[in-house]
């Protein structure tokens, strides 16, 4: 019960990692606050709980500063403190070379990637953990350390992310831990396109000749954002199978 008496935020949660990573909070005694763009698929989340008492959701846009400040507030009136958060809430609304993209596409991953991130962990820090303390948890990738075909910008996204998680370390440390974790393919609807259709030749580049699972990335995030990293501040934890290892197999 790493996270008795805990609450966090955790964004972009309706399904794949950002769910898995509330039901591993949840399951270890904190309270968290899901979010996503669709009420319905909020709802089924929370039904997915064992505890549902535990769970509130806030519907609305990740890249909305008024939807970031009214979570942060519900969360609050709700639970009393935000002792996390997870910045799970990402988009790739376009598959293929970045300069196929329009400027609209762009803008949007970089504003949802990036700037809302920042804006999530601001909002928290405001309300909450400059006083208090507690953890951030980006979730990045590894195609931010390396180009990958057709997720050009995705992965320049989460490069910078990973760079404003150093930074942001510096600048709220020593009440605020921020780290990340970098997934590699993970079998969620939002990374179909990466091996839908061919699971096992994709899979075969890994060491561990699978791809991963959003329980794989969910035990990753918890260990950042409990105690049990307690002196690590500023890192990506990459949860990758081995594939960043490069072997020739």
């Amino acid at each position: 019960m790493r996270f008795a008496d805990r609450v966090a935020v955790v964004t972009g949660a309706s399904r794949g990692i950002g769910l898995a990573v509330a039901q591993r909070l949840v399951s270890e005694g904190c309270r968290v606050c899901i979010t996503g763009r669709d009420a319905g698929q909020l709802a089924e989340a929370v039904g997915t709980f064992r505890n549902p008492e535990r769970v509130i959701t806030s519907r609305g846009r990740a890249d909305d500063p008024d939807h970031q400040a009214a979570t942060v507030d519900r969360t609050l009136d709700r639970f009393g403190r935000v002792d996390a958060v997870v910045n799970n809430a990402a988009v790739n609304p376009v598959y293929g070379p970045i300069l196929q993209m329009d400027d609209a596409a762009m803008r949007k991953v970089i504003e949802v990637n990036v700037v809302a991130a920042v804006g999530w962990i601001r909002t928290a820090h405001a309300a909450w953990l400059n006083v208090h303390g507690g953890t951030v948890v980006n979730v990045a990738a590894v195609a931010g350390f390396r180009p990958v075909q057709g997720i050009g910008l995705y992965g320049a996204s989460k490069a910078a992310l990973m760079q404003a998680t150093q930074q942001l370390a510096v600048e709220l440390g020593p009440q605020v831990r921020v780290n990340a974790v970098a997934p590699a393919v993970v079998k969620t609807k939002f990374a179909a396109k990466l091996y839908e259709g061919r699971e096992a030749e994709v899979a075969a580049a890994y060491p561990l000749r699978r791809l991963g699972s959003p329980a794989d990335i969910a035990g990753a995030v918890a260990f950042l954002a409990s105690d049990d990293s307690g002196w690590v501040t500023g890192q990506t934890l990459v949860v990758d199978g081995g594939l960043s290892l490069g072997a020739v197999l």
